[in-house]
């Protein structure tokens, strides 16, 4: 049987700021953010199965990565919990704000690393994660491959 690779798109805002950052996204700032998830397997052969010739339901992966990454992130502001901005965080929490303080620098590229090992611990034994596109900017973003991290 073949592996076939299966992508789910989904859609959230965030706003972040830089720590440390010599430009402009030092200041807090948001993105709409696009992140593709595309994982691999081998489509059910079992005809009696009712997910019979899926890799994983489309609506299994979209329950996973809206529960792991979309609800916990669309709307927040996110800093690196080691920041100055913590002042910053702690007022915008105390009205009502959703704020999350992370172990990392609020980048693309961390934020993809996260979500990778988030969405990996998900995924049925059979499905594996092959690659993430996080698209921050109609012109920019991080992709992690499960092929450069084994």
């Amino acid at each position: 049987m073949s592996n076939i690779r299966i992508t789910k798109q989904f859609s959230f805002e965030t706003g972040h700021a830089l720590y440390g950052y010599d430009g402009k996204c030092k200041n807090v700032h948001g993105h709409s953010y696009r992140l593709d998830v595309t994982v691999i397997g081998q489509p059910i052969t079992d005809n009696t199965n009712v997910k019979f010739g899926m890799v994983i339901d489309f609506s299994d992966l979209k329950k996973i990565v809206k529960e792991e990454i979309v609800d916990v992130f669309d709307h927040a502001t996110v800093f690196n919990k080691n920041t100055p901005h913590v002042e910053l965080a702690k007022e915008l929490k105390d009205r009502g704000h959703n704020v999350l303080l992370v172990g990392y620098q609020p980048t693309s590229e961390m934020m993809v690393i996260d979500f990778a090992e988030k969405i990996k611990q998900r995924l049925p034994k059979n499905i594996k994660l092959y690659a993430l596109k996080l698209q921050e900017t109609a012109s920019s973003y991080a992709q992690w491959f499960a092929s450069d991290n084994d």
